[in-house]
Parts: structure tokens; sequence; C-alpha cells
């Protein structure tokens, strides 16, 4: 069972390593992926300084609503192909070169749309971390993403807790309550199921009730 400061401690030797390290953070809808990234950030960077760490959310890669509906693919918003797969895996590898700031792109929640250029990586940054569904989604194109990633780590989490927080966070975000637990079982719910099947692939397995309690 390992331990929030094993986890950083992991993060710490990346950065101590040559060029620019990246690290994924992957899991099921819900898991804690967000949070325990933004924790082990602000960790980091009080340790080494707010560019000695950088932060690129998969969420930043969602089609915009408007090209979902051009897809038909407005109503499975989240799954793996309604993201922009690609400039994910080529904005990676951008990253790893070390050749200038790169620009990537954030995600808005209030808005529901990602941001483009709304987080700045440095040439200097030693470690990137990087959080999303499906970095280890057997699929060449998400494969390409994974390509540009030093580890993967499983976040593993009760799936009545997931829900739960799935459900609370939708109707935050506007949803009625009805319509956020026909999202989740209709929408999340599946892609969760795609997710934890990846697990058996993964670098670390980490189980979120040990490292994150307090999130429970």
């Amino acid at each position: 069972m390992c331990t929030f400061e094993e986890l950083l401690g992991r993060v710490l030797a990346r950065a101590a390593e040559p060029g620019t390290s990246v690290i994924g953070i992957t899991g099921a809808p819900g898991a804690g992926k967000s949070t325990l990234t933004e924790a082990l950030v602000h960790a980091v960077r009080a340790r080494l300084g707010a560019d000695a760490v950088g932060h690129v959310p998969m969420d930043g890669f969602h089609l915009a609503d408007a090209e979902l509906r051009r897809l038909g693919r407005a109503e499975r918003k989240g799954a793996p192909d309604t993201f922009d797969v690609a400039g994910y895996a080529v904005l990676l590898r951008r990253v790893r070169s070390r050749v200038e700031v790169v620009y990537a792109p954030g995600f808005e929640r209030d808005l529901e749309q990602p941001i483009a250029g709304a987080i700045p990586v440095f040439p200097e940054t030693a470690v990137v971390l990087t959080e999303g569904n499906y970095l280890l989604l057997d699929d060449p194109r998400w494969s390409a993403v994974a390509d540009e990633i030093d580890e993967i780590w499983y976040c593993a989490i009760e799936d009545d807790v997931r829900a739960a927080r799935l459900v609370a966070r939708h109707i935050a975000f506007g949803k009625p309550v009805d319509a956020a637990r026909r999202w989740v079982a209709g929408v999340d719910e599946p892609n969760a199921r795609l997710v934890a099947a990846t697990a058996g692939r993964a670098d670390l397995v980490v189980p979120m009730a040990s490292v994150m309690p307090d999130s429970q």
C-alpha cells in the first residue's frame, strides 16, 4: 500500500533526471485524478519552485461542443473519441523537446469547454504531470499518448464512492438531479468500465482510500 509521500518521492526522483519527465495519472471518471495531481503539483512546487513542475490535463483536449455536435457525439462527451488525441500526443512530445515554452489547453468547468493556450510549460520544467481517463487504452491513437509518458499510475477507488462523486459534480455544474444520474449511468459508467479494463497495464496502482483519505 503506497502513501502520498511515496508518490511524491517518485515525482521528485523523476524531476532529478535529465530533461523533462512526464508522469501520467489515470483512472475512471471520478476516481480523484485531478485532486491527486493538484496535491502533488503543490507539494513539488513547495520544494523545487513554481516552474519545476507542470500540469497538463487530458480534459484540455476535449473537442468543443460545436464540433461534437457536427460529429454526432455530443451525447457521448467524455468518451475516447471525443478528444483531440493526436494533438495531445504532439503536445507532450513538444514538452519533452524542451525547445520553447509550450502552451497547453486547459478546461473551464463552468463552461464545460477547452480553453486554448491556458497552461504554459517552460523548457526548464523538470517534470510534467498529465492526468486523464484513457492513458492506458489499447488503441493506436491513445498508445501514441502513452509513448510520450515515462510512467503511468492507475487510481483505484470503490465504485460507489466514485459514482456518488460524479453525480454530485454534475449537479454542482448545473445538471438537475435526475439528469445527473442519467448521465452517470449512461455515459460515465460505460467509460469507467472501459478504463477499469486498462488497470493491468499501469506501472503503479494507487489505492486512493489510503493516499487521499480526506477526498473520499
